[in-house]
Parts: C-alpha cells; sequence; structure tokens
C-alpha cells in the first residue's frame, strides 16, 4: 500500500472513524439487545442524552477557553435540590424555583470564574473544591435525606408541598414526532441550547475571540480582547447549562433524589470529549459535543438492556473515551506530521 493511500485512509479515519463506530455500536446493540431498536427504547435513549448533553455544552463552553469545569455534576445535583426544597418546603411556584436554580448557577460559575482569573486558582482545583462545597451544601437543610412530599423536616414539621404539573411537564412530556410520545421536551430544550452554543461559537465574533483564547490567551489579550471577561463568561454559561440541566431532572423525577446525579459529571464530561472526534474536529465544539451525548447515551441504554452490571459500564465508558481520543490527537497528530 502507497504512502498516499495510507495518509488517505488516515484522513478518513479520522474524519469519519467515530461516526463510524457510533454506527457499528447501534448496529451491534440492535442485534445483541432484544428491543432496542423499539420506540420505548429510544424514550429512554434521548431522556438521557438531553440532561447529560445539556450539562456536556456546559463542559465544551469552558473548554473551549482551555478550562475545565469539574463542578458541574454538583451544580445539577444542587439545582435539583434547590428546585424540590422551593417547590415542597417552602411551597412557592415553579417559576420562582426555576429562576432559584438559573441564578444559583450562574452565581457558582461566576465565583468559579473569578477563582480562576483573578485568586489564580488553578481551574481543576478551582471547580473541585466548589463540587465537594455544593455536595455538602445540597444535603444541610434536609439532614442528608431526599425531598418529597410529605417528609418530617428537621425542624419537625411536615413539608407540605408539591411540585406544579406545569413544572413535571418540562421533565415527563412527550412530543408526537412519527411515532406517539416520541421525543421527550428536554430533548427540544437540549436542542435549543446546542443550536444556541453551536451559534455562539461558530458564527459570532465572540466565539471566535473564545477559541483564540483557548489556543494562546496571551496573544488573544494583546490584541485587545478582555480575556478575563470571556473566560468568566464561559463558566458562567457552564453553571447556567447545569442549572437547567439540574431543572429538567428534577422534573423528571418529581422529587429531590439526594443520590440522582451521581453520574452526570463522567457522563457529561465524556459526551464533550468524544466530541473533539467528531469528524476530526480535535476541538471542543457543540455539534461534536451533541454526538458525544447520543454515543454516550446508546452505549449506556445498550450495555443496561444487556444486562451488564454498572461496573463494566463505566469500564466500556473510559475505553470508548480512550479510542475517541485516539481519533482525535494521536491519529491527526501522525497526519500533521506528514503534512497531510
Amino acid at each position: 500500500m502507497s504512502v498516499d493511500n495510507i495518509s488517505n485512509m488516515r484522513t478518513f479515519m479520522i474524519k469519519y472513524g467515530f461516526l463510524l463506530l457510533l454506527a457499528g455500536l447501534i448496529l451491534f446493540f440492535s442485534v445483541s439487545a432484544e428491543g432496542f431498536a423499539g420506540a420505548r427504547s429510544a424514550v429512554f435513549i434521548f431522556q438521557s442524552v438531553s440532561i447529560t448533553g445539556i450539562l456536556a455544552l456546559g463542559v465544551t463552553a469552558t473548554l473551549v477557553v482551555d478550562g475545565f469545569d469539574l463542578s458541574i455534576g454538583s451544580v445539577a445535583t444542587s439545582a435539583l435540590m434547590l428546585s424540590a426544597y422551593v417547590m415542597v418546603v417552602l411551597e412557592m411556584s415553579a417559576i420562582t424555583a426555576i429562576f432559584a436554580c438559573i441564578l444559583m448557577g450562574a452565581f457558582v460559575g461566576l465565583v468559579n470564574g473569578i477563582l480562576i482569573v483573578k485568586a489564580r486558582v488553578p481551574d481543576l482545583l478551582a471547580t473541585l473544591g466548589m463540587m465537594f462545597l455544593l455536595i455538602g451544601l445540597q444535603r444541610i437543610p434536609t439532614e442528608g435525606r431526599s425531598i418529597s412530599t410529605g417528609m418530617r423536616l428537621p425542624n419537625g414539621d411536615t413539608a407540605e408541598g408539591v411540585y406544579s404539573q406545569g413544572f413535571l411537564w418540562l421533565g415527563r412530556h412527550r412530543l408526537d414526532f412519527f411515532l406517539e410520545n416520541l421525543i421527550p421536551v428536554p430533548v427540544i430544550i437540549f436542542i435549543l441550547a446546542g443550536i444556541l452554543i453551536w451559534v455562539i461559537l461558530e458564527l459570532t465574533r465572540h466565539g471566535r475571540l473564545m477559541y483564540a483564547i483557548g489556543s494562546n490567551a496571551t496573544a488573544t489579550a494583546l490584541a485587545g480582547a478582555n480575556v478575563n471577561r470571556y473566560k468568566v463568561l464561559a463558566y458562567v454559561i457552564s453553571g447556567v447549562m447545569a442549572s437547567i440541566g439540574g431543572i429538567l431532572l428534577s422534573a423528571r423525577l418529581g422529587r429531590g433524589d439526594i443520590a440522582s446525579g451521581n453520574n452526570l459529571l463522567l457522563d457529561s464530561v465524556a459526551a464533550a470529549l468524544i466530541g473533539f472526534a467528531v469528524l476530526g474536529a480535535a476541538k471542543p465544539n457543540a455539534f461534536g459535543t451533541a454526538v458525544g451525548a447520543l454515543f454516550v447515551g446508546i452505549l449506556l441504554q445498550g450495555l443496561t438492556m444487556m444486562n451488564a452490571p454498572y461496573y463494566t459500564q463505566d469500564f466500556v465508558k473510559g475505553g470508548v473515551l480512550v479510542i475517541a481520543l485516539i481519533f482525535t490527537f494521536a491519529l491527526s497528530s501522525k497526519g500533521r506530521k506528514t503534512g497531510h
């Protein structure tokens, strides 16, 4: 095989290899897992993809500016618990709960950004510290218990508030699309959020500046851009996306389940990093993140339907992530060295 053929094959694998892997995965589970290709399985995949994908879009925003947000899963679970507390314990409206959660996410993102750009705390350490802070904080009001109507509060009172039907509609309603009740509302919200992030990153001056900051912050600052402001903005976007994901999870569960978001961080980070490999982008991008979220959702649903234990699922997720990173960095770097 000639050098040109090898280079062409490498280029093809860099660009389309991961999409072929996705197609192969769908085919494998369709054959191996009974019912995987059915409408019910599709609904579960869409539900999983929507929340994971929204959080992954937040991770993508921070990756674009050469950052990383480890607190995104804990922000989502904090939004879940906060929405339940506002409606069930404080007996306030769904609108109040939604605004409180989004403001909380934006505030956490702002604090993360200030710690990173002003206090010069490394992004991993700042967001890791915030993650542990939120994990503890969300448990304090109920002494570590989940929130539901009728629960006994620490002061001896009974929580008498309920989730409004409008709020539950956000997480449970499904729209007709070829088949009846196929597309959950969170999927529509995920698609809209993905389009918004894609437009900002790919079609606006602000997005181009964010990519420039991720490539070379010093040069971008010398060109006149306010690097610190854009970095803080990226973490605020991440916090807001995480809070939206937490709101949708709360609306789907109908209670403040303290343990429901345990895998959100790993799944959303995996989706964002897998996005690097889609179409050979080799950079964080909204479209790749959406495909990565779909891949993670299909993978988890297929393994669940094959009765794979949870630790096997984590192992397979890690293996897939390694393969995606090989497509992204190892093959593409070889392609650049050979001039293709």
